[in-house]
């Protein structure tokens, strides 16, 4: 018999539970180290139940703006005079029920694929103990939840533990009034007047979402607008949705403390102004979960921020061990996680493997609109790191926009000047995260404007902006124009 490879994973998130899948496919004898279920944040805590939260956000938004322009009528008893005051309402307890039971569904399937694939699931917190052995195994310790410990030998270790919410010194969760993301699934009634500190995506997703299910919403963002970090005009268009829909979005505005006074809570901002609602979420990023691993005393060099260091294949700066997803500060995204961990196994098992190519990652903000994105930006383009023809297309002279009462949003291609290539694109839509897979194809696979334009589209629908916009680029490249 053999010798079989030992790969041990240190976190059952995205990360974790594909490369298991992969490594077992592989023929390798895989041990996950997991201390809360399989799946992880991204679907216990954050990915699977905010869009699930969001999911009915979103019927809630398109019904209100939408029903009186599409014709609908709601019959009930409002008397007439009233009609205008009429709303639809949500049982937000009903809703997080859903949520979790989804989510825990969700977990209950991966790791019956996992275990399924041939994979051990260990329930604990795991470290790494010493350097690398003679024989180039390695160490990890797993602390069992009654306290017992094991230690397993591998070949190769891969550390994929994600991050949890920062918070500030004067703001501190309590669960009740003032919570962080994970926390909101536990709330059983709607805010009322509910704070949401911070503009970037988790804060701008549940800002629009408790907007839409009811809530009368102030967003605190201290940048000059709200996701600083994605396209100017993306973000815009979703300030001023915002904005018209009734939140209160108030831009450089620091919060400094969040305190409980009853049954209220106050936000003392850097200013010295004071805003009061009876929830808070906060909303300041993530910190990585990397100490108390062991992880710089076995050789992983660590970022300041705390994040580890990889490379292009997943390789960290200790021989054998591997890192991959929220972890190693790369892209907060679950898809680009489980690609970390896949080419980690790839790499280590002698499979044939490409390097992470960040450029062809399509990411996508679950607001409403949502935003889509692939490739290169219109900051790398202003910026000058490439020369780029830009066209962006509204979709109000979208036929099928039209036709479903769709008034923001637009579709932005980026292609190189000489050979029209598709280097990039944004899309501002419903479903944007559907529509943004052609413009995904053709960054990945270095297509041409004219082969867009070319493919057909159905007639009426949204995809078919993307067609029109590659026309547009394709005349305007043929003009010379940058």
């Amino acid at each position: 018999m053999g010798y079989v490879t030992r790969i041990v994973i240190i976190g059952g998130g995205p990360g974790g539970y594909e490369a298991a899948l992969v490594a077992a496919q592989l023929g390798a004898e895989v041990t996950v180290v997991d201390c809360d279920g399989l799946g992880g944040a991204s679907v216990l805590t954050d990915c699977v139940p905010s869009k699930t939260l969001i999911a009915t956000a979103e019927v809630m938004t398109t019904f209100d703006s939408s029903y009186e322009e599409l014709g609908i009528i709601v019959a009930d008893d409002t008397p007439p005079d009233k009609q205008a005051a009429r709303v639809v309402g949500v049982d937000l307890g009903k809703v997080n029920r859903r949520v979790k039971r989804l989510a825990l569904a969700q977990s209950h399937d991966i790791t019956a694929s996992v275990t399924r694939a041939g994979a051990r699931v260990l329930r604990g917190r795991g470290r790494l103990d010493g350097m690398q052995g003679i024989d180039g195994s390695r160490k990890v310790v797993v602390r069992a939840v009654d306290g017992s410990e094991e230690t397993l030998v591998a070949d190769a270790v891969l550390i994929a533990t994600g991050g949890h919410p920062r918070e500030l010194a004067d703001a501190q969760p309590d669960g009740e009034r003032i919570l962080n993301w994970t926390q909101v699934y536990d709330l059983t009634e709607l805010p009322e007047e509910l704070i949401v500190v911070g503009s970037g995506v988790t804060g701008a997703e549940f800002a629009g979402a408790y907007q839409a299910l009811g809530s009368k919403v102030t967003l605190v963002s201290s940048r000059d607008r709200v996701l600083p970090g994605e396209d100017p005009d993306a973000a815009a268009v979703l300030e001023e949705v915002f904005r018209r829909r009734g939140m209160n979005v108030m831009a450089r505005s620091r919060a400094e403390s969040a305190k409980r006074v009853g049954d209220r809570v106050e936000v003392t901002l850097s200013d010295g102004r004071v805003i009061t609602g009876s929830h808070c979420l906060m909303a300041v990023g993530a910190i990585p979960n990397s100490a108390g691993m062991g992880l710089e005393e076995a050789g992983v060099k660590l970022r300041d921020s705390g994040h580890i260091w990889t490379d292009k294949v997943s390789r960290t700066t200790a021989p054998g061990v591997y890192a991959a997803g929220d972890v190693t500060g790369v892209f907060a995204l679950a898809s680009v996680a489980a690609m970390q961990g896949r080419i980690a196994m790839y790499h280590f098992l002698g499979d044939a493997v490409a390097p992470l190519n960040l450029k062809t990652v399509s990411s996508n903000v679950f607001t409403d609109p949502e935003i889509a994105t692939v490739g290169y930006t219109q900051a790398d383009v202003d910026g000058g790191k490439i020369e780029a023809v830009v066209v962006k297309l509204p979709l109000l002279r979208n036929p099928r926009a039209k036709m479903q009462g769709i008034r923001d949003g637009f579709v932005k291609l980026m292609c190189r000047p000489g050979t029209g290539i598709v280097v990039g694109g944004c899309v501002v839509s419903p479903r944007a995260s559907e529509l943004i897979h052609p413009i995904s194809i053709a960054v990945d696979n270095n297509l041409t404007v004219e082969q867009i334009a070319n493919a057909f589209t159905v007639y009426p629908s949204l995809s078919g902006s993307i067609a029109e916009v590659a026309r547009q680029l394709h005349t305007r490249k043929a003009a010379g124009e940058a």
